[in-house]
């Protein structure tokens, strides 16, 4: 059996994922196997890999089934006693994932572990989060996020006070480069694919933690980031990524939390509606309002 099994999803990351493969060639502990889910790329991915990568095993979807879906794929092959969840947007560096892997290792009481991700000038991103609850969605990505930044909400979801220096718990990090142990994850399809986009790691960091698993940040362990790789390509990935928070919020605090979501988008459409028109009154149009109130109205029917 091997000790870790990496599953990297990928949709038209071609030379994005050449680095992340080759960082992993030096990287990963022994007896470790690689596992990429290509989701239907146009770019030559899965022939990139195929010829220049004969050890990895790969798996060739006919069209984009979503991040989600594409790590359900990966993990119900993976063969080893950890699970790491890697985006192709990432270099390893140094021994980032034997530093996790011993840590889980060593460290029973935790079902997961993430590394401190470092952008191209070496800066570190400030990604950790906490579990949305019910008034996230009013004091962010609405006009309050603009005039209380520092509302108590704000810093508690988005971790403004994490301390990105020390070793510490974390309940919400992106599943950018996130290693579980097999255990912690119950079943072959860890991730709800309802939430095909987004949300669903906050969905899986939300059963680790009520079931008892904790959530590690190593910082000393590093990976690059590049971010966005793939999101970039999505012409509609804004409103996929609301209808994943809706379905998120309505799975976790029912339906007044649906309607409450629904509300809270409305009063940042607003404050965008009002926006927009001051700009123009000034003489810099920026966007079509009517196809932001036609989204938001399709937002609605969900």
């Amino acid at each position: 059996m091997s000790s870790l099994s990496v599953v990297i999803p990928s949709w038209n990351t071609r030379e994005l994922l050449r680095g992340c493969l080759r960082s992993l060639e030096s990287s990963l502990p022994h007896s470790s196997e690689v596992i990429v889910v290509d989701n239907g790329s146009t770019d030559g991915s899965a022939k990139m890999i195929a010829q220049e990568f004969p050890g990895v095993r790969l798996v060739r979807n006919t069209r984009n089934l979503g991040f989600t879906v594409a790590c359900n794929q990966g993990v119900s092959l993976a063969r080893g006693n950890y699970v790491l969840l890697l985006n192709s947007d990432t270099v390893a560096q140094g021994d980032a994932l034997r530093r996790m892997q011993l840590f889980l290792e060593c460290n029973p009481y935790y079902g997961a572990c993430v590394p401190r991700l470092v952008g191209v000038d070496g800066s570190t991103q400030r990604s950790m989060q906490r579990l949305p609850n019910i008034w996230t969605p009013f004091f962010t990505g609405t006009p309050l996020e603009r005039w209380f930044p520092n509302s108590p909400e704000r810093r508690r979801c988005q971790a403004l006070d994490f301390n990105y220096e020390r070793v510490g718990e974390v309940e919400n990090p992106p599943a950018v480069c996130l290693m579980l142990r097999k255990q912690a994850l119950g079943t072959e399809k860890p991730l709800d694919e309802t939430l095909w986009l987004a949300f669903s790691d906050a969905d899986l960091c939300r059963r680790l933690w009520y079931t008892g698993w904790r959530i590690a940040y190593l910082p000393q362990s590093r990976v690059l980031h590049f971010g966005g790789a793939s999101a970039a390509q999505m012409v509609d990935y804004d409103a996929n990524w609301q209808r994943n928070r809706l379905a998120y919020f309505r799975k976790h605090h029912g339906r007044f939390a649906s309607a409450w979501v629904k509300l809270c988008m409305g009063l940042a459409v607003v404050d965008h509606s009002i926006r927009e028109l001051w700009r123009r009154a000034h003489g810099d149009e920026d966007e079509c309002l009517t196809l932001v109130w036609s989204e938001y109205v399709a937002f609605l029917r969900h």
